[in-house]
C-alpha cells in the first residue's frame, strides 16, 4: 500500500470510529430518556422517539437471528475493508470511500448491540406512515447504501471497478490457471513441430 492510500485509509477509519461512536451514543441516550417511558414527541403526528428493543434485522424484520446476522454483519465489513483498502487514491472514488465508511459504521454499531445486549436499541419512529422503529445506524446503512448503488450504476464504469478484481491484486483465478495451462500447451507443441522439423532435415 502507498503513503497516499494509507492516509485515506487511517482517515476512513478515524470518520468510522466518530459515526460509531455517534450512533452508540445516541442509544445510550435513547436508554436513558425513552426506557420505560413514553414516546417523546418531535413532529407532533409525523415524528417521535419512541424505545424498542430489537431483535431483529434493520426495521424489525427477521427476529432472533443474533448468529446470522453476526455472521452477514462479518462478511460484508470484510468485503468494505477489501474495498477501501484496494480503492485508488483520486478524488473520484472519495464518494466511494464516504459511504462504505457509512456502511461500515453502521454494521459495526448494531453489532455492538447483538453482542453486547442480544438486541440492538431502535427509537426513531415515523407515525405519520407508521414505519418500523429504527435507530441512526440503520441511517448510515439504508441511505448510504442507496447512495452507493446509484453510484455504482450512474457514476463508475466498468474500468472505474477494475480494482475490486482478485486478477488486480495478485490473486490467481481460474482464468489465470487455464490461461497459463494453454499456453504451456501451445509452446510445447511448437517445440515438439520444431523438433520433428529438425529431425527431418536431418535425416535429408
Amino acid at each position: 500500500m502507498t503513503k497516499k492510500p494509507a492516509v485515506n485509509l487511517i482517515i476512513d477509519i478515524i470518520l468510522m470510529c466518530l459515526l460509531i461512536a455517534a450512533d452508540q451514543y445516541t442509544k445510550a441516550w435513547a436508554v436513558v430518556t425513552l426506557k420505560d417511558k413514553p414516546a417523546i414527541p418531535v413532529i407532533p403526528g409525523i415524528l417521535e422517539l419512541n424505545y424498542l428493543e430489537n431483535r431483529g434485522a434493520a426495521f424489525g424484520m427477521m427476529q432472533n437471528q443474533k448468529i446470522f446476522f453476526i455472521f452477514v454483519a462479518v462478511i460484508i465489513l470484510g468485503c468494505i475493508l477489501y474495498m477501501l483498502i484496494k480503492a485508488p487514491a483520486q478524488r473520484k472514488y472519495i464518494i466511494l470511500h464516504i459511504v462504505l465508511t457509512f456502511i461500515a459504521a453502521g454494521a459495526i454499531g448494531n453489532m455492538i448491540d447483538r453482542l453486547s445486549l442480544n438486541y440492538v436499541v431502535d427509537f426513531i419512529y415515523i407515525k405519520a406512515i407508521n414505519f418500523p422503529i429504527f435507530n441512526v445506524a440503520d441511517i448510515y446503512v439504508t441511505v448510504c447504501t442507496i447512495i452507493l448503488a446509484i453510484c455504482l450504476i450512474f457514476v463508475y464504469k466498468d474500468v472505474d471497478l477494475r480494482f475490486m478484481s482478485f486478477r488486480a491484486s495478485g490473486f490467481r483465478t481460474f482464468d489465470d490457471d487455464h490461461s497459463s495451462q494453454s499456453n504451456k500447451a501451445s509452446t510445447e507443441a511448437v517445440n515438439m513441430t520444431e523438433s520433428a522439423k529438425d529431425e527431418k532435415d536431418g535425416s535429408d
